[in-house]
């Protein structure tokens, strides 16, 4: 599958939602597609190079695991600047990428499923109530607030949903991305709030 990509500073989730402000001609034409078609882009963290092409600089070079996207929502509040909410999908892995003439980073992919539901083992209950009041003190129209229906049910979504609203380097960010167990995630995810103290009595 070849996708178009948008490398950034940033990691989405899937289920996750992150709001863009777009103004480079590339990423316009590439939304505007997508509008079009209903189809998926890539977000991948930036591993080196820059968000907003310059002259003269080396091409943005994205991580090897990312995240499909859909526009959830958009708006245009001026000319020449679009401002969209990305929804995440499915996480990928990229197997080759290349810039084309617009400046357009473009991939073939291979799509990283994930089970249906997870169940959370007991252990982890502990995680549930702790995210519960994360997500209810998050405005639903905020635009990063989790898409619904909520799934705190299921491990890969409890997973996915704490890391994103962690207090963690982005390089953190994206190895919890890269777990390809959900289970795993959960675990370095239960050890970290336990060493701070945040989560409840068991």
């Amino acid at each position: 599958m070849i996708i178009p990509l948008f490398p950034l500073r940033s990691v989405l989730f899937p289920g996750g939602r992150l709001p863009l402000k777009i103004f480079e001609q590339r990423y316009m034409d590439m939304a505007k597609v997508c509008l079009k078609e209903s189809s998926a882009f890539g977000i991948c963290l930036l591993a080196a190079g820059e968000e907003v092409a310059r002259p003269g600089q080396v091409p943005a070079a994205p991580e090897s695991v990312g995240t499909l996207a859909h526009i959830a929502d958009w708006d245009m509040p001026q000319l020449g600047v679009l401002n969209i909410v990305a929804q995440g999908g499915d996480r990928f892995r990229l197997l080759r990428h290349w810039v084309e003439p617009s400046g357009l980073l473009r991939g073939e992919i291979e799509a990283l499923a994930e089970p249906a539901v997870l169940p959370i083992p007991g252990a982890y209950a502990r995680l549930v109530p702790l995210l519960r009041a994360i997500v209810e003190d998050m405005a639903d129209k905020a635009p990063n607030a989790p898409g619904k229906p909520h799934r705190f049910f299921d491990a890969n979504w409890l997973g996915m949903r704490y890391a994103e609203v962690l207090p963690i380097p982005l390089a953190a960010r994206q190895k919890l991305l890269e777990i390809e167990d959900g289970i795993d995630r959960l675990e370095i995810i239960y050890r970290f709030l336990e060493g701070k103290g945040l989560l409840p009595e068991g």
